[in-house]
């Protein structure tokens, strides 16, 4: 009973409008100060004061103070995964006769929390099965033996990654696609080689993800996937 009592205490506190707006902005993994979250959540800064309080006694946020600010973000990445994870919740069921449109914007390519998200992460993610860099093992992606030999030779340390407190694969449910994309923290390293690469930007102010010509033409030439324009 206790366990269940502490599980309607988290799902409530999630579960308020304004604490699930600013759960949902902090996707983005950046640290946000609480000038910030007040307006995105639309409500004053005291109400947004309280709300921030108890979402980092409750360690799903911690803050942090630099100078006259404090910033809050995700006290770990399982957090931020429950939160992206509800959200695959939203039309899980498509309307009959509802046209299924091409993903665009945020729904082709993302950041979800530390990694990449959306229908390009999904396919990236099939492309890594497919080469046997990934094997799903009861709905979980795992690194092979081949899979460390290919992260090593683009200067990824599957070692270094092993050795901090977090898992090092997760097979997340993308919310848009309906399927699975690298997450864990051989997905933050993934993104974070894609980005040092050029391949990807960012799109300021968003979640949004921005593939360019460089990133099309070896996307394409070593994943063998189609690249949206």
């Amino acid at each position: 009973m206790e366990t269940e009592k502490q599980f309607a205490e988290i799902a409530s506190i999630i579960g308020d409008r304004c604490r699930s707006t600013m759960l949902w902005h902090l996707l983005d993994g950046r640290a946000l100060t609480a000038t910030e979250l007040s307006i995105l959540a639309d409500v004053s800064a005291q109400s947004a004061s309280n709300h921030l309080s108890l979402l980092v006694r409750s360690d799903l946020l911690v803050v942090e103070r630099q100078g006259r600010h404090r910033y809050f973000r995700f006290a770990n990445d399982e957090v931020a995964h429950v939160v992206e994870s509800m959200a695959s919740l939203v039309n899980a069921t498509p309307s009959a006769g509802k046209k299924i449109s091409e993903p665009v914007g945020i729904k082709y390519a993302r950041t979800c929390y530390d990694h990449l998200a959306g229908k390009l992460a999904v396919d990236l993610a099939d492309s890594l099965r497919q080469k046997g860099v990934l094997r799903m093992s009861d709905r979980q992606l795992l690194l092979t033996r081949e899979g460390r030999k290919w992260f090593h030779s683009r200067g990824i340390n599957i070692q270094e990654l092993e050795n901090r407190k977090r898992i090092l694969t997760r097979a997340c449910l993308d919310w848009t696609e309906r399927k699975f994309h690298l997450a864990g923290g051989l997905g933050a390293a993934l993104l974070q080689y894609m980005l040092k690469e050029d391949w990807i930007r960012r799109k300021r102010n968003t979640r949004e993800i921005l593939v360019t010509s460089v990133g099309k033409r070896e996307i394409e030439s070593q994943f063998r996937i189609s690249v949206m324009p």
